[in-house]
Parts: structure tokens; C-alpha cells; sequence
């Protein structure tokens, strides 16, 4: 098993990133988050890994901390979700983020992800809520009422935008600074302005 590399960053591409260690290569598909952790090409570097195995292929994905390796880990846990859908899911927050949506249960969050429908985020966050804390990925302290629907406000802004064609990134990046407490219509409104 291979559990990190440490070398250089020897290119980034729409694959992943690609870290030189001894003159070997390796590719690595990584999340939105990790990338964009990535020091500059040529900037040393030292990565998580999970070796995914099928039969067909061997794949290396890459982590910029233990905590994002371990929650996708405990992704591909439930059914239908693959490395794929995990590493998407990754994308759209940090972890500690991810694990404040699992607790409060996020439906919204984890439905904008592509790929994940209604249902496959409910049952995701059925059967992961309480399995965050057992694996130690540390303490998940609920919200209050208050920042719960402050998520959800940015949560149910994210979607539309998804659904408008916006990567979830995008929508991240767009809905950025704005105020929570502003209802949906106006953070859609604003978050289209800033992309005119």
C-alpha cells in the first residue's frame, strides 16, 4: 500500500497533478481543494495517497491532509458512490466543512455535488453522520439553528447556480463573501452579477 509520496510537483493537468519522486512520475487525481493546495511546479511536496484498485486499472488519487484522504475514504464507503463522486465531493468544501454538513445534515450541500442526486445525498448522510467521529476524524460540533440555516441558505444559492450550469467550484467562488443572512433570490442575483 501506498500511504504518501514526497518529491516536486512536476505538472498539474485537468488529470490531477503529477509529483516527481527519484525520477518516477506518478499521477494523481486530486480535489479541487488539493489543487489548489498545490505549491508551484517544480516546489517540493509531499502528498497522501489512496491506491484505488479495479480490475482493469490501478489509480492513485492524492490528499493535501489525512483528514481528506480519510473522508474520502469513508465516502466510498456508501453504495453507489465511487472515487469519482467522492473526489467531487471533496471538491466543493474542506473538510471540516464537509464533516459540519454531514453532521447537521446538509442535503443541499451534498445534492449540488454532479453526480449526486437527493437520494444518494440522504443516504450518505444516513449512513456517514455518525461514522465521522468513530474513524477520528475529529470532534463534529453541531451548528446552531441560526449558522444551520445560513448553510442552507448558501446551500440552496450553490444548487441554483449548479443547476444554471456552474461548476460547483464556481458557484463556491461566486457565492464567496457574500452575506448568509440575505435571502436566496438576492445571493443568486449578486453571484450572476459578479460573473457579468
Amino acid at each position: 500500500m501506498i500511504e504518501r509520496l514526497t518529491g516536486h510537483v512536476a505538472a498539474k493537468t485537468a488529470e490531477g497533478v503529477v509529483i516527481d519522486v527519484g525520477g518516477v512520475g506518478f499521477l494523481l487525481e486530486v480535489s479541487a481543494v488539493t489543487l489548489g493546495d498545490m505549491p508551484a511546479v517544480g516546489q517540493p511536496v509531499c502528498v497522501f495517497v489512496h491506491l484505488h484498485v479495479r480490475e482493469d486499472v490501478l489509480q492513485l488519487f492524492g490528499f493535501s491532509t489525512e483528514e481528506e484522504r480519510e473522508l474520502f475514504r469513508l465516502f466510498l464507503r456508501v453504495s453507489k458512490i465511487g472515487p469519482r463522486l467522492a473526489l467531487a465531493a471533496l471538491s466543493c468544501r474542506r473538510p471540516a466543512d464537509l464533516k459540519r454538513a454531514l453532521a447537521v445534515g446538509d442535503v443541499a450541500l451534498f445534492s449540488s455535488v454532479p453526480g449526486i442526486g437527493k437520494k444518494t445525498a440522504e443516504r450518505l448522510i444516513l449512513e456517514l453522520r455518525e461514522k465521522v467521529g468513530e474513524l477520528g476524524l475529529g470532534e463534529v460540533i453541531p451548528a446552531t439553528r441560526g449558522a444551520a440555516g445560513e448553510d442552507g441558505t448558501l446551500s440552496l444559492a450553490r444548487a441554483a447556480l449548479v443547476e444554471l450550469g456552474y461548476s460547483t467550484a464556481e458557484a463556491e467562488k461566486l457565492l464567496a463573501s457574500l452575506d448568509p443572512e440575505r435571502p436566496v433570490e438576492d445571493l443568486i442575483r449578486d453571484a450572476l452579477a459578479r460573473r457579468a
